[in-house]
């Protein structure tokens, strides 16, 4: 495939997150110590990838770990994957989907030895917190089903301390989001407060950040919300392309090799 074809293909597949969802976590980066995405890509050959999470990393994928070729799922995961074999074939990546449905914080601290731990990976990507908020929001009456943001943080923050110096390669957090550019929507507000959370633990834990918020904001200026997902927290393709495209810059994805 020559260069262009590749960039002709990277337009189709990211559709409108290659209008302008370049994650905006640059400064971020820095202060935690990581080097730029102009570097080039950090995951060294061979490196081990796992990505834990909800729904939105699960997608489907393979029980019980889920791998390349057919069980990934059909959401970012697949797409990362993808990318990387088609602009990185030499590297050999090994990228795992241990996403779970209606997960919260809570649900990955029981399965973090299995799902995280007895994988050894290299590279760590953890994405949770959509359903500690939506729980909040369409179980109203169950309070023992919310995941409140002193738990969440606390229970978040102790994964990652037991996990971080066990890292090879990297750690990536990704903020939970909501598909709605009104900030003054109560369940924006709330995500918004979680993706705070997730910000000072990236910090604390010199992980990558990667604001999906910022993101999936930047694409709905041109693109509504119902042309990602009508619930407004799940992922069709073009979502599932902006998150990718996101998570892959964070990590000196070099779009134009």
């Amino acid at each position: 495939m020559t260069t262009m074809g590749r960039r002709e293909w990277c337009g189709v597949l990211t559709m409108a997150a290659v209008a302008g969802a370049t994650p905006l976590l640059a400064g971020a980066q820095a202060q935690a110590g990581q080097a730029s995405a102009g570097k080039g890509l950090r995951l060294a050959q061979g490196s081990r990838w796992v990505l834990i999470g909800d729904s939105i990393t699960d997608a489907g994928r393979a029980r019980p770990i889920g791998e390349a070729p057919a069980g990934l799922g059909a959401g970012y995961v697949q797409t990362i994957d993808a990318l990387l074999g088609a602009w990185y074939p030499a590297r050999r990546i090994r990228v795992y989907n241990v996403g779970t449905s209606g997960h919260t914080v809570r649900d990955l601290a029981e399965r973090w030895q299995t799902d995280v731990t007895d994988l050894q990976p290299d590279w760590l990507s953890v994405m949770i917190g959509a359903n500690d908020v939506w729980r909040q929001f369409d179980r109203v009456a169950q309070p023992e089903r919310h995941v409140l943001p002193a738990e969440y943080e606390r229970t978040y923050d102790e994964l990652l301390t037991r996990t971080r110096p066990t890292l090879e390669g990297g750690l990536i957090l990704m903020t939970p989001f909501f598909l709605e550019l009104r900030r003054d929507d109560p369940m924006r507000v709330r995500m918004d407060e979680y993706g705070a959370i997730v910000t000072r633990l990236a910090t604390r834990h010199q992980a990558i950040l990667v604001d999906s918020q910022a993101a999936f904001n930047t694409v709905m200026k041109d693109l509504p919300s119902q042309m990602i997902n009508g619930d407004r927290v799940h992922l069709n393709h073009i979502g599932s392309a902006i998150l990718a495209r996101a998570v892959l810059s964070a990590v000196g994805f070099e779009w134009n090799a």
